[in-house]
């Protein structure tokens, strides 16, 4: 291990940009933490798993959503990043745009392609119930929404740029208004009036909220006075929608609430985005020297060439696990009622084997985020004919 920590720190250039990666690595990790941490499975008569999760039981836990939701500082740094790669790229924006839309395509085509030839294996080989293939389905597709929005901001990049040298952190401004005028309508006095569609609005604008506070930044229209401001008035609006108007704690969907804060996103995880993004603005620096000690920058590295991969397979990992024990009943932490204090502590102690398995599986799927040199049109149509009924299945339209 000191030996590839060496390695990677020989081969890491001086003026490389630590804290960014650091930054990316924290929010990546924290996908798999919290879909493992908060997600369940009950078990029906039929030996069928379902989805379920302990913060329907224990509300309690609602703070944990708050530092483990960090796609904010995901977005923030994407901006920060797509800006420098933005300006270094030689050829026209199309061709820069097809190039970062290729590295996050192929990893998900190639993990619904898998999963389309795993259903039929799995049910007929290994008679799965179908409405645990379901839960399945909907657990592998659940984190790739997230690949969607991102490819779409990332398409904004020339206009948030733009942007950003017109106005600089002021920019992220507009989204941010725009985000509290719809939860308004939905959620205010009108609410009853408003058609059951408006909340979509809030995708586009949601996400890139973070997202152009990024493009500002690398663009250096972020200085110390506005990241403070960012950190403090974020909080402060955090604890207003918190305290005086209502908003769920939980940062992510809990079964059986009418409303949610992530799907899609409300004002207040637009209040989490920015004191998040504060906070990692102000730390940057000592983050970054605190990633000159090798043994810290080489698992920074390891997990930022796995992005995708970590992604796109984290719930395969889980499952993996989930659906062989479901053969043998109630399993504590794994497969039962999410609703004691002793799950929590059995959850806790799967997690090593889920985050092994992930690294076993990432051993034969991390070629996916390579560029597929090797598959011809036949292949890669067939590749996207199997994604395209997997995703039909998984969202309920097969």
């Amino acid at each position: 291990m000191n030996a590839l920590a060496e390695r990677i720190e020989a081969r890491t250039p001086a003026h490389h940009d630590r804290a960014i990666d650091g930054l990316r690595a924290l929010a990546l990790l924290a996908v798999p933490t919290g879909h493992w941490l908060l997600g369940g499975f009950t078990l029906s008569s039929d030996g069928a798993i379902h989805n379920a999760s302990p913060l329907s039981a224990f509300g309690a836990l609602a703070p944990a959503s708050w530092i483990l939701q960090m796609l904010g500082i995901f977005f923030l740094v994407g901006g920060y990043a797509s800006v420098l790669s933005y300006r270094r790229h030689k050829g026209s924006t199309a061709d820069w745009l097809k190039g970062r839309v290729a590295r996050l395509g192929r990893p998900v085509l190639g993990v619904t392609a898998v999963w389309a030839l795993l259903l039929p294996f799995l049910h007929y080989g290994f008679d799965v119930p179908g409405d645990t293939l379901r839960t399945a389905s909907t657990l592998v597709i659940q984190p790739l929404w997230f690949v969607g929005v991102y490819t779409v901001v990332t398409a904004l990049t020339p206009l948030c740029v733009r942007a950003a040298r017109r106005a600089g952190v002021w920019a992220a401004a507009p989204l941010l208004g725009s985000v509290a005028v719809v939860d308004f309508l939905r959620y205010g006095p009108y609410a009853d009036a408003m058609p059951s569609w408006l909340s979509v609005l809030n995708i586009l604008p949601g996400w890139l909220f973070a997202y152009q506070l990024g493009v500002s930044w690398g663009e250096g229209r972020v200085t110390r006075r506005h990241a403070w401001g960012l950190l403090l008035g974020g909080a402060a609006l955090f604890a207003a929608l918190l305290l005086a108007f209502g908003y769920p704690a939980s940062m992510v969907g809990v079964p059986g609430e009418a409303r949610t804060n992530s799907h899609p996103p409300s004002l207040l995880v637009l209040a989490l985005a920015a004191a998040q993004s504060g906070a990692a603005i102000l730390l940057r620096e000592r983050f970054g020297k605190l990633l000159r000690r090798p043994a810290l920058w080489a698992p920074v590295v390891v997990v930022n060439l796995s992005a995708m991969t970590i992604l796109c397979w984290h719930q395969t990992a889980m499952l993996a696990a989930a659906i062989p024990a479901s053969y043998g009943g109630e399993v504590p932490g794994l497969v039962g009622a999410p609703d004691s204090v002793g799950w929590i502590l059995a959850r806790l102690a799967w997690m090593p084997l889920f985050a092994g398995l992930l690294v076993l599986i990432g051993r034969f799927t991390r070629r996916f985020e390579s560029p597929w040199t090797r598959t011809g049109p036949a292949r890669r149509t067939g590749a996207a004919l199997l994604a395209a009924g997997f995703a039909a299945f998984a969202l309920g339209l097969a």
